[in-house]
């Protein structure tokens, strides 16, 4: 099958990231090649570029997508925190940018038998990596009620997620995304669902999230990422929901504004001194352009920092 994905932000992004011959750049969420394509036409033949993935899938068409640039593309299956262990493995210790594309991939959304599509009768997976052995279906299945409300509130911000929380409970086992939307629209009372959005779209999102780690492990992997940026060269970061965002927002001003001393404190003592320079003041969104081109473009946000 192939691994279709319309790359968001693609024109902001190299613009920011300013790939060039002889450099080296970190692609940490590969996913169908779209913004790696570019980088790769950037810096090739004398550069590197290392794309990383958890989907085995991805990384395969990707592979075969970039094969014109074979000699400067590394593809790698594993998970963008451990961003530095995986290059360290190559014998890189500093790069020249990374990009982090967060979120589900269109391919995972428009493949069926991945269960992240509450369009689609499939088994409740949604894992991005399929070697994991835990699933949504485990976290559906095995939770109890008062964890996956926290979940689809947390995740999902979902108000009516006691409520969909207690009936899962009473509908267990549930081992279909089908199954599971009877479920939620039996749960989500018939006023809050007219003019809305599909009222299972929260819970799934809550559910993906939690299933593959998407936000315990977000802060962890920017500041790995920066870690391994040469100084001057930039972080760039897309993100699809509030969730993501904030935490994007939130570690970049603590990278660039460190210290723990009180208020008050007439100077520094902490020792702690800024790392990064943000680029972005406000996130970079998608013009009217690309979204009548690719409306999954309309929730994107790009934050880029720089290394100092």
């Amino acid at each position: 099958m192939s691994f279709q994905h319309i790359p968001v932000l693609l024109q902001e992004t190299i613009e920011h990231l300013k790939p060039a011959p002889g450099k080296t750049y970190v692609d940490g969420t590969l996913g169908g090649g779209g913004h790696s394509l570019e980088i790769l036409k950037a810096i090739y033949p004398s550069g590197r570029l290392i794309g990383i993935d958890r989907d085995t899938a991805a990384i395969e068409a990707a592979t075969n997508k970039l094969s014109d640039y074979s000699d400067s593309f590394r593809g790698i299956h594993g998970n963008y925190v451990d961003i530095k262990s995986l290059l360290s493995d190559l014998s890189i210790y500093e790069v020249d940018g990374v990009l982090l594309d967060l979120g589900v991939s269109s391919h995972q959304l428009d493949t069926p038998d991945r269960g992240f599509s509450y369009h689609e009768e499939a088994p409740l997976d949604m894992r991005m990596d399929t070697s994991q052995d835990f699933s949504a279906s485990d976290l559906v299945n095995s939770s109890s009620q008062e964890e996956l409300a926290q979940i689809i509130w947390e995740y999902g911000e979902e108000r009516w997620g006691k409520r969909i929380a207690e009936f899962i409970v009473k509908n267990r086992p549930i081992e279909t995304t089908t199954q599971l939307v009877e479920v939620i629209k039996m749960a989500v009372p018939s006023s809050a669902r007219r003019g809305g959005p599909h009222p299972a779209r929260r819970t799934f999102q809550a559910l993906r999230i939690a299933v593959n780690q998407e936000l315990s492990l977000l802060e962890e992997a920017i500041r790995n990422a920066v870690e391994v940026l040469k100084p001057g060269a930039r972080l760039c970061v897309i993100s699809f929901h509030s969730l993501e965002d904030r935490i994007v927002k939130n570690t970049f001003r603590s990278l660039k504004d460190p210290c723990i001393c009180p208020p008050n404190a007439p100077i520094c003592i902490c020792g702690l001194t800024s790392v990064v320079d943000i680029i972005t003041r406000k996130p970079v969104i998608a013009s009217e352009e690309e979204l009548n081109v690719n409306i999954r473009a309309r929730s994107a946000k790009l934050r880029v920092c720089q290394k100092r």
